[in-house]
């Protein structure tokens, strides 16, 4: 089955290309609220965090930075 017409192929395309490289050099043990350094490595400048399209991290572990970098502001250790 094809799609109707360029712009859904397109788009269709887009949507299920493969993640440009894996992650993997991260330890999970190092990803924790009172660890901002690693937590600036997936934040921009100023200060939102990055998607996982980018970071090229899995969602197990994608979920967990965001939940980390959220904690970590909420007590003012990353900004």
């Amino acid at each position: 089955m094809e799609p109707k017409n360029e712009q859904r192929a397109y788009n269709l395309r887009k949507a299920n290309r493969k993640m440009p490289r894996r992650r993997l050099d991260i330890p999970v043990e190092q990803i924790d609220y009172k660890n901002p350094e690693v937590l600036t490595l997936f934040t921009t400048d100023t200060g939102k965090i990055l998607p996982r399209r980018i970071t090229g991290v899995s969602a197990k572990i994608h979920r967990k930075i965001t939940r980390e970098i959220k904690r970590s502001r909420a007590v003012n250790l990353l900004k």
